[in-house]
């Protein structure tokens, strides 16, 4: 498996680089795990979008989803290269208005997924935790054999992440804040996140929603300090990790 990071940030896209949205490939399969802003243009600096096998979405905020309406669009304006009839786009049923809006007549297909079996997408088993936001969202581990990927998507932080995680190839992260961030919050800390992936025994760490005006480098050194030998690197635009 092949993970290529097409945004990174948390809430909106700054400077050029775009929001959340990842490119998972495995042979001759393209999974676009969200679609944030600025996420379809830099897809197409690496594969054709009509290239796309699905779409997989954590939750329905727009810094996950701002890009798919135009992916949709891109499908319905040129339905002679597409790979597929219809864009098959995986999303959760707790939001009946925005799941509804994943069907596009001719185009584009919602399926639903829950957390309560599992979902295969061609080579791939994709599992989810429902977690702690103000919306419905859910973190998503994606499975081959014995090699795995944990997306935490957004979340504060709990407990049941650590199981989730458990002993995964690669654990991408909601790292929204420093480690001295208090008060209620919808997304986990450097520390927090250092500790989850400390605690859940993961062979790499990436950090990622980053938040727009903290030095990242400060961000990466507070979650590597908790995250002890675990590696740790930081999202940015054009990362390529293999699994």
């Amino acid at each position: 498996m092949l993970i290529t990071v097409l945004g990174f940030y948390g809430g909106y896209p700054y400077k050029g680089q775009g929001t959340s949205g990842y490119l998972l490939q495995d042979g001759d399969q393209n999974i676009l795990i969200d679609c944030g802003s600025g996420v379809l243009n830099e897809l197409s600096n690496y594969i054709d979008p009509l290239q796309l096998d699905a779409v997989v979405l954590s939750h329905y905020h727009h810094d996950h989803t701002a890009d798919l309406g135009v992916l949709q669009y891109n499908w319905q304006l040129d339905p002679q290269n597409r790979k597929h009839d219809v864009l098959p786009i995986y999303g959760h049923t707790q939001d009946f208005v925005n799941f509804a809006q994943l069907t596009m007549d001719g185009v584009s297909k919602g399926i639903a997924y829950n957390d309560y079996e599992s979902t295969e997408i061609g080579s791939l088993k994709f599992e989810f935790l429902r977690t702690i936001h103000p919306v419905p969202a859910y973190a998503i581990k994606i499975t081959k054999g014995d090699e795995s990927i944990v997306y935490t998507s957004d979340t504060a932080y709990f407990d049941g992440l650590v199981d989730f995680a458990k002993g995964t190839d690669l654990l991408i992260t909601d790292t929204n804040f420093p480690e001295d961030k208090t008060g209620k919050i919808w997304h986990m800390t450097t520390k927090e996140t250092g500790e989850l992936a400390k605690a859940a025994q993961v062979k790499r760490l990436m950090i990622s929603h980053l938040p727009q005006k903290v030095d990242v480098e400060q961000m990466l050194k507070e979650t590597q300090q908790y995250a002890e030998n675990i590696p740790t690197i930081h999202a940015f635009t054009g990362l390529e990790v293999e699994i």
